[in-house]
């Protein structure tokens, strides 16, 4: 094993899983440490830890964030087998197929989650993690100042954020904080996943979307739809936006604010990764306008 894998199964025997015989790596997540464990007299498990725990339940709170969206929201998701401070272990899922049907599927089923759980309030019960830093959901009934607050202008103390951004680039995002009324359309709190780009997105085995590595709040819909929007989508995923779109009412403008719903990832991308993929000059050119106070 390697020192990951050997880490995996070392937990999971605390853990109480004694019965591993082989921990495969898996790669793909940025944050944490993964890996598929075979185990001599179960069915194989799906299994994260993180090298240096962040501060607090970021496993408990993943594991609430997929209890959610299965009882709440009606998604397939993993079964939670263990989730303490050191380790999530889930249900096997499969990859996703590559056919156009399972995104109209999934088109179906994420209009379900968006339109079926409005909430008058915006924010989650408790914090959770997006990646290794904590996601503040204090509860407020303004959607424009929770965005605001929570989920753009938190991003700005970070070490590498206050490195990779000047200060002009950082009085912009205040700006643009400031004018997301204008900017935005008022829409209503519902269940969001938090963290939905198309890698979150497997298959349960029988057809159906199951999503995983959540970030849950009462936040708008649009926040799901920018995950989606922004990262490389399959092709046979083309049908996607538009069945979604005539599922909720989507109006024909939705594309021109993604830049700006997107900019709480590519924030959060910035403080946590020495490689930001692009995320530090995407963020300048969305903050372009409000560079100047005219």
């Amino acid at each position: 094993m390697t020192g990951a894998t050997q880490l995996l199964a070392e937990r999971l025997a605390r853990a109480g899983i004694g019965d591993v015989v082989a921990v495969e790596p898996v790669s793909g997540g940025l944050a944490a440490l993964a890996g598929i464990a075979h185990r001599r007299d179960a069915p194989p498990v799906f299994v994260k830890t993180f090298a240096e725990a962040p501060d607090g339940d970021a496993f408990g709170a993943e594991a609430d964030g997929l209890t959610a969206l299965r009882e709440l929201g009606g998604q397939a998701t993993p079964d939670v087998i263990v989730a303490n401070r050191e380790l999530l272990v889930l249900s096997l899922l499969a990859p996703r197929p590559r056919d156009g049907a399972f995104w109209e599927r999934f088109a179906h089923a994420l209009a379900h989650l968006h339109t079926g759980t409005v909430h008058p309030r915006f924010g989650w019960h408790r914090d959770n993690w997006l990646g290794r830093r904590r996601q503040v959901n204090t509860w407020a009934d303004d959607g424009f100042a929770f965005f605001a607050e929570h989920r753009l202008l938190r991003w700005l103390p970070e070490p590498r954020v206050r490195a990779a951004l000047d200060a002009a680039d950082r009085a912009a995002v205040e700006r643009l904080c400031a004018r997301l009324p204008e900017l935005l359309p008022v829409r209503p709190a519902c269940l969001t996943h938090g963290d939905l780009w198309s890698q979150n997105v497997l298959s349960d085995g029988a057809g159906r979307a199951a999503l995983i590595d959540p970030a849950v709040s009462y936040l708008w819909a649009e926040v799901d739809l920018a995950h989606l929007w922004i990262t490389a989508a399959p092709p046979e995923s083309s049908r996607f936006f538009a069945v979604y779109a005539e599922l909720t009412g989507l109006d024909g403008d939705w594309r021109a604010r993604m830049p700006i719903i997107q900019l709480r990832q590519h924030l959060a991308v910035l403080a946590q990764f020495d490689d930001d993929w692009g995320a530090a000059g995407t963020i300048r050119a969305t903050l372009a306008p409000f560079r100047s106070r005219a």
